[in-house]
């Protein structure tokens, strides 16, 4: 900080931040525990929120913040940087404009290495890849859905071969909806081959999405004038956070809610929570029934 910034101001205290008018807008990326004092704080004294993901762990406690944010009459945002990566916020526009018409179908699958976790304090997180790495997916196929509810989620979850991290690494997730599918595949142990692909399938057309990696991706969009693929431009892990928070300034400025708000993410956490309990239980569960996640 004095390095690179020698006229900023460091602070354990975060009440600090809190008592300065000049600070409008919060960006507060703590671990889920103890979020929820901090954002409560931040709303009561007149601040706009941008919460890390995943946004809470108990989907009451959600509501609650949400309640209060309307009240206080501020915004609060949640950091789900997925729906700007390059791909995803193409086929995210692209489905809402109804390019595609009704989406029928959504098939999203990442095969890649997450065992560096196996040093980390991730490797303590039971449900690593269905909680902590799945929640942007789970975030984007609500996108796609355009917000209709899911009627039942079943995950399994499996440790891969020789893996050195405590959770297992491989998991799967089938989601029923009404007049639709979806499912996700998480392969987390993969250490040769690398892919990514997303599909999107409706009334009028087609997306699909590859790539070896989630930064390096191309997009086809298919619909009777023929198909097309657009020129993607940036990477998830810049215009991804730039994203999040532009919107909820945007939002501000213009007086709106963001479309990342805290209020639209409870529905991809009630499928997250969902498919963690399903995996745990063996059993199909309905989002929104599932209140908390497992500790």
């Amino acid at each position: 900080c004095k390095e690179y910034y020698p006229e900023a101001m460091a602070t354990d205290n975060y009440k600090q931040i809190l008592e300065r008018d000049d600070i409008e807008v919060l960006d507060i990326a703590t671990h889920p525990e103890v979020r929820t004092q901090l954002i409560e704080d931040a709303l009561k004294a007149g601040k706009h929120v941008l919460s890390q993901k995943p946004f809470v762990t108990d989907l009451d406690i959600g509501e609650r913040l949400v309640k209060m944010a309307k009240e206080k009459n501020r915004k609060l945002a949640v950091n789900q940087n997925g729906r700007w990566a390059p791909h995803f916020s193409y086929i995210r526009q692209a489905v809402n404009q109804g390019l595609i018409g009704d989406v029928m179908a959504a098939h999203l699958a990442v095969h890649w290495d997450h065992g560096w976790t196996a040093d980390t304090a991730f490797n303590e997180i039971d449900h690593l890849i269905l909680y902590d790495f799945a929640i942007h997916w789970f975030d984007m196929l609500c996108c796609i859905m355009g917000g209709r509810e899911p009627k039942r989620v079943y995950a399994t979850r499996a440790r891969a071969p020789e893996q050195k991290a405590k959770p297992p690494l491989l998991a799967q997730v089938v989601v029923e909806y009404d007049k639709a599918q979806a499912t996700l595949v998480f392969d987390g142990a993969v250490k040769y081959g690398p892919h990514d692909s997303t599909i999107v399938l409706g009334t009028k057309g087609g997306i699909r999405s590859s790539g070896p990696d989630l930064s390096t991706q191309q997009v086809v969009l298919h619909t009777d004038a023929g198909c097309a693929s657009p020129e993607l431009k940036g990477e998830w892990f810049v215009e991804g956070f730039h994203g999040a928070m532009a919107e909820l300034l945007s939002a501000i400025e213009e007086d709106r809610e963001p479309s990342n708000s805290a209020d639209n993410n409870l529905q991809s956490l009630a499928l997250c929570f969902a498919a963690v309990a399903s995996a745990e239980e063996g059993v199909p569960k309905a989002p929104g029934k599932v209140r908390k996640t497992l500790p």
